[in-house]
């Protein structure tokens, strides 16, 4: 990251936009303004119309994004929370498995949140862990579709109802299918980049959540 904010800075740029950046950490690389924008206001306002407001729960994939999940369970209605407790196995390197949902989710539709997803496999593997632990559907929400091989058919065969992402990435036709639903990024874009040469805040698209 910090590699590429210096060449980012040797190109030119003096400001840099992003969406959705892994860890907030990383703005800290690039030697100037950072306008870290966020998907969830446009990711939460969509799903909102797709669930019963009173029989929702939002489910982090693992731990480390219950923060992100808090956001969005506040842009719910305050909607519960759940997470989805992961073991490895020691005897098999970089394996994870997922084991079991901490948290209330049966009989209810929960919208499974995450910045990114890359082959499925792990998003995949929560959706199975919902639908054991008795959840009504299961929608997934994520805003980069990075859909390495073979995320496609993971996401098609998991048992969700809809698999929302933006266009942040392309997503060429071999790796679309029909629960797939993506959202255009572009105005939040388009409303930040005003904001910055009309000097106004940029902060204030997320209601001082950014």
């Amino acid at each position: 990251a910090r590699l590429v904010a210096d060449l980012y800075k040797t190109a030119g740029a003096n400001r840099l936009m992003s969406v959705d950046l892994h860890t907030s950490q990383i703005q800290g690389f690039f030697d100037g303004p950072v306008d870290h924008l966020m998907a969830i206001p446009l990711l939460a306002d969509y799903i909102r119309t797709r669930v019963d407001a009173d029989n929702v729960t939002v489910v982090s994939p693992d731990t480390g994004r219950v923060r992100v999940a808090e956001q969005w369970a506040e842009r719910l209605g305050g909607a519960p929370l759940a997470f989805v407790h992961k073991s490895r196995d020691l005897t098999v390197p970089n394996q994870a498995v997922s084991k079991q949902v901490v948290g209330q989710v049966e009989g209810r539709t929960c919208v499974l949140i995450d910045d990114m997803i890359d082959t499925g496999g792990t998003i995949s593997g929560a959706v199975q862990v919902l639908k054991n632990a008795g959840a009504k559907d299961v929608i997934i929400a994520a805003t980069h579709a990075v859909f390495s091989d073979p995320a496609a058919r993971r996401l098609s065969e998991s048992g969700a109802r809809e698999v929302v992402v933006t266009n942040t990435l392309p997503i060429p036709s071999e790796k679309r299918f029909p629960q797939l639903t993506v959202l255009s990024i572009a105005p939040l874009i388009a409303r930040a980049i005003r904001e910055v040469f009309d000097d106004g805040s940029v902060t204030s698209l997320f209601d001082g959540n950014a």
